[in-house]
């Protein structure tokens, strides 16, 4: 029987600049302070910068676990005590576009470490490449982060159709970042989720807004996450009410998430 502890998550945007790795990286932060381990996958496999955003270099990444006998433990980077990252490279671009061998190498040497932790975050990178689309499918849920911007609420709504119409996947959480005021966030959110209704006939989850703020500005400057920079920040508040949901979420859906793997593979129809 399994007997899985762990929710998979793949952080995701239509398009890029909307501030999703910010969020992710906060994100772990904040589970973390709440006394959760994570693990996040840097999964932008071109353009790497989770790193750059922590300051570090890290000796080993993803492409010494796709591409030699190395241990996803071996990968593996402390960020804070049962916050750990798996780093991915850039400038590589044969790392884009995974072929199938390669994904399930990924696939098996992800599972080895992802049972150690509460939460597996997968950080991909923006747009609908059909790597970024398989990673998407592994996870048991998938959240969404757009900005007010009609560009990004376009690219959003594509993503969410090649995913519903090909993949049959029809869960999404959606955040919504750089918001103005909870009113812009609301407005934002109900725009893609009326016409994922009225087009695709699914119902979005609204898992809530970040503010625009400019200390996230000066932590990304300094290289520091947000939430140790300025944890009373109006954008860290907002971060730590995403992941008491996603709490919860855990939480309320324990037996659930038991019977699930922590990473299931789905073929495209």
């Amino acid at each position: 029987m399994n007997t899985n502890k762990t929710l998979s998550l793949a952080i995701m945007s239509g398009k890029g600049g909307v501030g999703k790795t910010n969020i992710v990286l906060n994100l772990g932060y904040a589970l973390q302070q709440a006394d959760n381990t994570a693990v996040l996958m840097d999964c932008d496999l071109g353009l790497a910068n989770l790193d750059v955003l922590l300051g570090i270099s890290p000796e080993l990444n993803l492409r010494d676990l796709l591409q030699s006998d190395v241990d996803a433990a071996d990968v593996l980077v402390p960020i804070e005590s049962g916050f750990d990252m798996l780093p991915a490279t850039s400038g590589v671009p044969e790392l884009v576009e995974m072929d199938e061998d390669v994904q399930d190498i990924l696939f098996k040497k992800l599972l080895t470490i992802a049972g150690r932790y509460d939460y597996l975050m997968l950080d991909l990178g923006a747009g609908i490449s059909p790597t970024v689309l398989s990673l998407a499918a592994l996870a048991q849920l998938r959240v969404v982060v757009i900005t007010p911007e009609p560009t990004s609420l376009t690219d959003s709504y594509a993503m969410i159709k090649v995913l519903t119409t090909h993949y049959g996947i029809k869960d999404f959480l959606v955040v919504v970042n750089q918001a103005l005021s909870a009113q812009e966030a609301r407005q934002t959110f109900d725009r893609l989720a009326a016409a994922c209704k009225n087009f695709l006939h699914i119902e979005l989850q609204n898992l809530g807004f970040v503010h625009q703020d400019t200390t996230l500005v000066e932590s990304v400057r300094r290289q520091t996450p947000l939430m140790k920079y300025a944890p009373n920040a109006p954008a860290s508040k907002d971060i730590f009410s995403l992941a008491r949901k996603i709490m919860r979420y855990r939480k309320g859906n324990s037996e659930r998430i038991a019977e699930r793997p922590i990473l299931k593979k789905f073929q495209s129809e």
